[in-house]
């Protein structure tokens, strides 16, 4: 997929007042700090379009940016900041729940993981919560180069295998650097076939 067009259209912070739109949406979520934004820019290949923050954890807003007029990436409200207060964190818990499971627009909601860590419990109970649901997703493993030789693909299996002590089949995932820009293609082509399916799907 050749990205010609990525345009910001709106930041709210209410599932219901996102655009009124049918296009298909990729939401993009992980715990704070963990290279959303720089992912985002990186696919876009627009640097800037998604903020990135020296300050983890500040937003509490779903961003819609539109793609070549055909679809949204989402940009969700990162989870597990530590400083947030109590309110802040059932405020934003709210804010993802409301999104990931009303909206039906959603297509798939990429789950971010940092390749660097051990699996984190966070990350593994959000997965759970999902599956729980009926959400459909995939996994996106971030900052692949930031790890030292010969780490990124044991750290990559060893969150998978604890996948595999609870998911009898394992969600697609992709490996990403936004440095290199690795897993680019990858990903936009996954993109682009679920878009074609919905396409072909909808002119039956």
């Amino acid at each position: 997929m050749k990205i010609n067009s990525a345009e910001f259209e709106i930041s709210n912070s209410r599932a219901d007042q996102c655009p009124k739109s049918n296009i298909p949406e990729y939401a993009f979520i992980g715990r704070s700090n963990v290279g959303k934004s720089s992912l985002i820019n990186m696919l876009t290949q627009r640097k800037g379009l998604a903020m990135t923050s020296s300050t983890p954890g500040k937003t509490m807003l779903i961003n819609h940016f539109r793609i070549n007029d055909e679809w949204y990436l989402v940009d969700l409200p990162g989870y597990g900041y530590a400083k947030r207060s109590k309110k802040d964190q059932e405020k934003l818990q709210n804010i993802i729940s409301f999104y990931v499971l009303e909206r039906e627009q959603l297509t798939n909601l990429f789950v971010l993981i940092d390749s660097r860590l051990k699996p984190q419990k966070i990350d593994l109970e959000f997965i759970e919560w999902l599956g729980e649901n009926g959400v459909p997703f995939s996994i996106i493993f971030t900052k692949a180069d930031k790890n030292k030789k010969g780490e990124l693909r044991k750290n990559v299996e060893t969150f998978l295998d604890t996948l595999r002590e609870q998911w009898e089949e394992l969600p697609p995932h992709f490996i990403t650097s936004s440095e290199s820009r690795l897993g680019r293609e990858e990903l936009l082509n996954y993109i682009d076939n679920i878009n074609k399916s919905i396409e072909d799907t909808s002119t039956k």
